[in-house]
């Protein structure tokens, strides 16, 4: 699973973000938003959700949050990105959605939430382990006993980097090519987009911090929170040593 393609010039006052990634988000991120995609994820959450409100941190366009919203499940998001979420509120059901804009990972929100929830890598978008730290204690501050923080992210790619190489290549064609390099050292990792706007060669990259499972269970432990669930996917096949990405759900203890 990877980012949507961008191109260059997108930083702007709601970071990386802004206006313009999110005037093209939906369309650059197409195929995450069809059904067979999206109704896996939403039919989990929805389950996890049961009777209770539902939390989503990174909340974007709302791909996942309208449906949702629409299966009878209260949504509440937080979003940095001011851009992003006026898309939100253009589409069926925006007025639906309630929307904080803040920093996901230490912003808080009232209510009572039976479901927390991070999708598409977006916990890859905290670029420090502190922070990452400071998600799950978010979410799990939020949480009501017996509630469920979801995680879906990649598994790092490291296994095809062969010794001396920091890049990987994901996207290739006439006009763009993009790879993500990688500090094995620190976890950090970027997006790098080279795209050929009127003959010329423009780059452009988002940081990130990839993180492995054991981390998460790890961060989940300190938050009080611990492993439920752990699948390849939404529709709840087995996680394995080849799999590229992993769906993860910790409880928060009753009581």
């Amino acid at each position: 699973m990877r980012r949507p393609q961008y191109g260059p010039g997108v930083i702007d006052d709601d970071g990386y973000f802004g206006e313009k990634i999110a005037a093209g988000y939906d369309d650059s991120a197409a195929d995450m938003f069809s059904p067979d995609v999206v109704d896996p994820a939403v039919d989990l959450l929805a389950e996890l959700a049961g009777d209770g409100a539902a939390l989503e941190l990174g909340i974007g366009t709302g791909r996942i949050a309208l449906p949702l919203s629409g299966r009878g499940v209260p949504v509440h998001g937080i979003d940095m990105s001011r851009a992003m979420v006026d898309r939100l509120r253009t589409k069926p059901g925006g007025d639906a959605v309630e929307v904080t804009i803040g920093d996901f990972a230490t912003t808080r929100v009232a209510g009572d939430f039976s479901l927390a929830y991070l999708v598409f890598n977006t916990i890859d978008n905290l670029t420090t382990q502190d922070a990452q730290v400071d998600c799950f204690r978010n979410a799990a501050a939020h949480l009501r006993p017996g509630g469920c923080f979801v995680v879906e992210v990649g598994v790092p790619d490291l296994r095809r980097l062969p010794p001396g190489q920091s890049a990987v290549p994901f996207h290739i064609s006439d006009t763009q090519w993009a790879f993500d390099t990688y500090d094995v050292a620190t976890q950090a990792m970027s997006s790098h987009y080279v795209t050929i706007v009127d003959g010329r060669a423009e780059h452009w990259s988002i940081p990130f911090r990839y993180v492995w499972p054991a981390e998460l269970d790890l961060m989940a432990r300190l938050a009080g929170l611990r492993l439920r669930e752990r699948w390849e996917s939404w529709t709840r096949e087995p996680f394995t040593s080849e799999s590229g990405k992993h769906v993860s759900v910790w409880e928060k203890p009753a009581g």
